[in-house]
């Protein structure tokens, strides 16, 4: 009896610590893996192709919403189906190995979980039904709060004859889709089952809620005891620290939450050039403020909802992007759990993978404790006190200005408005290269010594085997080269003739190809929805300027084994080039009554046929490229066939044969040696 008790309680308090909402002493570091519209950059095959890279780096990535939404094209916000997986950033086994991929590689990934509000299909309470496992799961106009987008949902529940809920919205209203009543059994049945679904099912590792003050916030306590949940986190979009202090003790603790105020803090301080505003009087962020609240901190600089968005009323461009490296090296060093925004690490990948590691060499976890070193209009600093070691960020105008005793600390990055240091006695090599593809003949990197003792040196290996006493030395500071391949380097302290600590890093290491711009061919075939005269190809993405909607207006056509087909070419300019289209006919005034949906990332010559089908009113297309292989016209993959056949120069000069003269060229890819 004793031992099933024992056996009980202990099942009791790893529930408890699985429910905790996220966990203490959290050392990852979380990526936002989309931006607003990225829908190009976003896709889950893309994503899924960036694992490697992220491996070791990012612990946690959130992805869009992954439910088909009411909008054919939609960053997931206005979910209409819970169980239906194919969304605009791909299909669902798309997802499922994204998923996967990502799990294998230590990556856990973070749902968008989007349930204040919901979407219909047929009028203003048509919801559909959906059937999973062999229970239909559908929301009801009783799941409607009683006072929905203002009163208009009570007029048209009048007109329809139906009845909403009886109970107002706990929170903010949403307007334009029906916010769900939270109280209702059904709508706690079917978010269990989705919460259920979406963490055993499809092997999401943690929620990330949307617009939590529009319902009760124990409702999510609720959901995450019941799915057992190990990370989760809302949108409490608020930038008063108490506030959403108060959100998460309403949680029962049982949800971390976005850490606003520690947003605004650094806007404000870029903004007004002046970084005192890191200690301002203000609450400054509920990671900073109140140690006991830490654990609960997701921090971030930039997300979806305050970037730049061009000339989309409302919106300006973010002060953050005057300083973006100095805003995600405070950001990366200071406690809480932080969350890197995406358009940030596709610009900056090199530096924010150095600061990680920076991060994670001195052991700084969420619930890390800091003090302040200095404070001016152009410097600001903290020292961070992590598992293994002392942190010192310095942000500012005049960061790499301020004098840091080398007795006490050691530098490890520096950049625009920005320094790292690690106090000496953290006893530890540095490498000052992120992990990672570098397209050069020779990486460079340097290797410091952060040590008390005085002329301590580095070992290192480049095979991957362990440094000893006896391997290649080199004093602090000293830059390595490494040469083309994929290498291991592995460096080890070496203070009084004792191999000290070990740290790794993987390059592959490859010189540029020299990319030739090559025309690819958008063939277009319109026989079953009859457009005869012409089509209009509506084109952006990559390196093109996107065409005055509705577009181009092609005539050109090409019989091709008995069917007509419209054509326009387009030169790809680099690599990664690709082209985006909408097909259609008619004028800007009405040519989206008569348009396909998106086509998107076009890398090849490519055969489409403009399907009759609607989805959502505009016509679907069929890629049917793979069905033509082989017919006259079709360009396969050309890059392959041409770089079997071209010599080029370290300058780029492609020349159309086997060099005779001796030198160093590049052929299919690699660097050889003719003699």
């Amino acid at each position: 009896m004793r031992r099933f008790l024992t056996s009980l309680c202990t099942s009791f308090v790893c529930l408890i610590v699985m429910a905790q909402g996220w966990p203490s002493s959290y050392g990852g570091v979380m990526l936002q893996g989309f931006s607003w519209d990225s829908f190009d950059d976003s896709q889950w095959t893309v994503l899924e192709k960036k694992a490697d890279d992220l491996s070791g780096y990012f612990d946690l990535v959130w992805v869009p919403q992954s439910g088909k939404a009411a909008a054919a094209k939609s960053m997931g916000y206005d979910p209409l189906y819970y169980f239906n997986q194919n969304s605009s950033f791909g299909t669902e086994s798309e997802l499922r190995s994204m998923i996967t991929t990502f799990k294998n590689k230590h990556i856990g990934t973070i749902a968008d979980v989007v349930i204040n509000h919901h979407g219909t299909n047929n009028g203003w309470f048509g919801f559909p039904a959906e059937v999973y496992k062999g229970t239909t799961y559908q929301h009801q106009s009783t799941d409607v709060c009683a006072n929905d987008d203002g009163g208009k949902a009570a007029e048209e529940a009048r007109k329809k004859s139906v009845q909403l809920s009886r109970n107002n919205d706990e929170g903010e209203d949403w307007n334009g889709m029906r916010d769900l009543d939270h109280t209702s059994n059904n709508v706690q049945k079917i978010v269990k089952a989705y919460e259920n679904y979406l963490l055993n099912d499809l092997g999401y590792a943690g929620f990330r809620y949307d617009m939590v003050k529009g319902f009760g916030a124990y409702h999510v306590g609720d959901y995450n005891t019941a799915a057992n949940v190990k990370y989760s986190v809302g949108e409490y979009w608020d930038g008063n620290a108490n506030t959403v202090r108060t959100w998460i003790d309403a949680t029962g603790k049982r949800s971390a939450a976005f850490d606003f105020a520690f947003r605004y803090a650094v806007r404000d301080a870029i903004n007004q050039n002046d970084w005192r505003v890191l200690s301002d009087t203000r609450t400054t962020g509920i990671n900073v403020d109140n140690g006991a609240y830490r654990q609960y901190a997701v921090t971030f600089v930039e997300n979806h909802d305050v970037q730049d968005r061009g000339t989309t009323s409302g919106y300006s461009p973010d002060p953050i992007r005057k300083d973006t490296l100095a805003a995600n090296a405070y950001l990366l060093a200071m406690p809480g759990t932080p969350c890197v925004f995406y358009p940030h690490y596709l610009t900056y990948p090199k530096e924010i993978k150095a600061m990680i590691d920076a991060r994670k060499l001195a052991g700084v976890t969420n619930t890390s404790s800091y003090q302040n070193y200095r404070s001016s209009k152009d410097h600001y600093a903290n020292i961070v006190t992590g598992t293994n070691g002392k942190l010192l960020v310095v942000v500012g105008n005049n960061a790499n200005q301020l004098s840091i005793p080398t007795s006490s600390y050691t530098k490890l990055l520096s950049g625009y408005h920005y320094a790292y240091y690690l106090a000496n006695d953290a006893e530890t090599p540095w490498i000052d290269k992120a992990s990672g593809k570098y397209e050069v003949e020779v990486l460079k990197v340097r290797l410091t010594a952060v040590s008390t003792h005085v002329g301590a040196k580095l070992v290192y290996t480049t095979d991957g085997s362990t440094p000893t006493a006896s391997s290649a030395q080199v004093a602090s500071n000293t830059e390595i080269s490494i040469t083309e391949g994929e290498k291991t380097l592995k460096v080890a302290l070496l203070a009084d003739g004792v191999v000290g600590k070990i740290i790794t890093r993987h390059y592959k290491v490859a010189a540029p190809v020299p990319f030739i711009p090559e025309t690819i061919r958008v063939y277009v075939n319109t026989d079953e929805v009859n457009w005869n005269a012409y089509v209009n190809y509506h084109s952006w993405g990559g390196t093109h300027t996107a065409t005055s909607w509705p577009g181009d207006r092609v005539t050109s056509k090409e019989t091709v084994k008995g069917k007509t087909w419209f054509y326009k070419d387009y030169t790809l300019t680099k690599a990664d080039d690709y082209v985006n289209f909408v097909f259609s006919i008619g004028t800007a005034s009405n040519a989206s009554d008569n348009q396909s949906l998106d086509v998107e990332r076009v890398k090849k010559t490519s055969y489409f046929v403009i399907s009759s089908t609607k989805d959502n009113g505009k016509f679907t297309v069929d890629n049917v490229t793979s069905t033509v292989t082989g017919i006259e016209g079709i360009k396969a993959d050309v890059k392959q066939s041409r770089d079997n056949k071209y010599y080029y120069t370290l300058s780029g000069q492609r020349l159309n044969g086997k060099p005779s003269q001796c030198g160093i060229y590049i052929h299919n890819g690699k660097k050889i040696v003719i003699k």
